[in-house]
């Protein structure tokens, strides 16, 4: 029985991964009609209605502190990891955003080690990360054409990376609490999305009805609300659970390669 849920959280991160790896590529079409923060928003609302109908039972919290630990993964995990990640796609190329994203395991290891009590990284761990970043490299840089950096995007690419790591930590704290994975995920989103409101407010939102109804407009936004939203953070989430938020986190060196 552990032996299946385990192969349950391998599976689930896989999926989760394969989805994700892709989400770089419908980000950078939709950059050419909506900002980032307009593309963050209107994912994540969808992602929340369809959750709402993936569950419609209430989630009720016992105290403060777990309403504050919702809340933080929120907003590290929806709101700034996105923004950051979006941002940087309008700096620079696709490939280095998913090459600089793929550190994130090396930042959950270590948040993993100062706040969840977990195992301290050793040898082998820093030297499989530097040798997972080389292949990760070879297969996305495969000629210097390919190579083009861009301090600012790339800049952003790291900070979203070690927020990813922080959002990683504040999920397996929440797991920890038992409650279902969906209707965590969808409390989640709900702060994320109230998080992201000033963003709205100081950078100019707004959308039309024709510009969300294009078709090409329209899958990539579906893909990236229901697919890589509502899906998958419920199935990453669920990883986490099982698996733990470092042994999940590793499944991000495939993101390149995808």
């Amino acid at each position: 029985m552990n032996h299946n849920r385990t192969a349950a959280g391998h599976l689930a991160a896989f999926v989760t991964i394969l989805i994700w790896g892709t989400t770089f590529i419908s980000t950078k079409v939709l950059l050419r009609t909506f900002s980032p923060v307009e593309i963050l928003f209107i994912r994540f609302v969808m992602g929340y209605l369809a959750l709402w109908l993936a569950c419609p039972r209430s989630l009720r919290l016992t105290s403060a502190r777990q309403e504050g630990l919702y809340a933080a993964a929120g907003f590290c995990g929806v709101t700034m990891y996105y923004l950051l990640e979006n941002i940087a796609l309008t700096y620079t190329l696709a490939s280095n955003v998913g090459v600089i994203i793929s550190i994130a395991p090396f930042f959950t290891a270590i948040l993993g080690w100062m706040f969840l009590g977990g195992e301290r990284p050793r040898f082998r761990f820093f030297a499989g990360f530097l040798l997972a970043m080389a292949g990760i490299s070879l297969i996305s840089f495969g000629n210097e054409a390919a190579l083009s950096l861009n301090p600012t995007g790339d800049l952003l690419a790291v900070a979203a990376a070690v927020i990813w790591a922080v959002y990683s930590t504040l999920t397996k704290k929440i797991s920890a609490l038992g409650y279902g994975t969906i209707q965590t995920t969808r409390r989640t989103f709900f702060y994320g999305l109230i998080f992201m409101i000033p963003a709205l407010a100081l950078m100019d939102f707004h959308v039309s009805l024709s510009q969300v109804i294009s078709p090409l407009n329209l899958c990539n936004l579906l893909f990236l609300g229901l697919g890589a939203s509502a899906l998958c953070f419920v199935t990453w989430n669920l990883a986490v659970k099982i698996l733990g938020s470092v042994r999940t986190s590793v499944y991000i060196y495939m993101v390149p390669v995808i």
